[in-house]
């Protein structure tokens, strides 16, 4: 593990594996929400990268895992800062973003900033906007006038310990909110959005919007029928596997088909 001091003066902790073959594009796994880089998905794309020589990156945003800083002094802007500051001065060439829930939302900010570096996307149980639906949706009035009055409150979790929200990541969401505009209509690259249809934290509908505001021309959906929100499963890292792969082959220029694993299915 190394660490990487951003020009805010965060410090990042991240894992970076070179490519063997820099035909390939490289991957960048931007983790979710409260997660970090030791992750399952994470782990097991480090390897599937190495099997295929692609360089690939995953990292821990600040005040997550052992990145420094306290999780409760982050938001949405400070998260894509951390990211993309190791886009720029970690990575080199194409890239494919692999955002899981957070991490979807990260990447697609990620590539209205850097259209020239990122080669395409996948996104797991992508969540874009997810702040402002806990606060319009989750909230009961009384934790509402709690993060008001206290500046946070905190949600269950189904995966760790409750989940803080401060009043300034609910602030700063509204500043970084995607699906309310066309916005998305300037990403042209591929996307792969992935989507477990038992999960219980971001509907399973939420991919389909997403690729209904995006302007690329090449979105495919796949949903895994018992996939959960993690999409830790064999189907879901299999899925995963291909999902890259199959924009890698788009970037070279080696047109195969989308792949398809077992108990999923695909809406083009």
């Amino acid at each position: 593990m190394d660490r990487f001091k951003t020009k805010q003066g965060r410090e990042i902790a991240y894992i970076k594996t070179p490519a063997k073959n820099k035909q390939l594009p490289s991957v960048v796994f931007l983790g979710g929400f409260m997660s970090d880089m030791q992750g399952s998905k994470a782990q097991f794309l480090e390897e599937k990268c190495k099997e295929h020589g692609q360089g690939y990156i995953r990292f821990d945003y600040s005040g997550h895992g052992k990145s420094s800083g306290a999780f409760t002094d982050g938001t949405i802007s400070i998260w894509a800062e951390d990211a993309l500051e190791i886009l720029d001065n970690l990575t080199e060439g194409s890239q494919i973003l692999v955002g899981s829930s957070m991490g979807g939302w990260i990447a697609l900010l990620l590539a209205l900033k850097r259209p020239d570096r990122v080669a395409g996307i996948v996104g797991i149980a992508a969540a874009p906007d997810f702040t402002e639906e806990i606060y319009n949706f989750e909230l009961s009035d009384g934790q509402k006038h709690q993060l008001h009055e206290e500046g946070i409150v905190y949600m269950p979790s189904d995966y760790t310990e409750p989940y803080p929200i401060t009043e300034p990541l609910i602030e700063d969401g509204r500043q970084n909110l995607l699906l309310n505009s066309d916005i998305l209509k300037n990403i042209k690259c591929p996307v792969r959005l992935l989507h477990g249809k038992k999960d219980t934290a971001v509907p399973w509908e939420k991919s389909l919007k997403i690729r209904e505001k995006l302007g690329s021309n090449d979105v495919a959906v796949h949903f895994v029928e018992d996939g959960d929100h993690s999409l830790s499963c064999e189907a879901g890292l299999t899925l995963l596997d291909g999902a890259v792969q199959a924009i890698t082959r788009i970037v070279t220029g080696d047109m195969g088909e989308d792949f398809n694993a077992k108990n999923t299915t695909a809406i083009a």
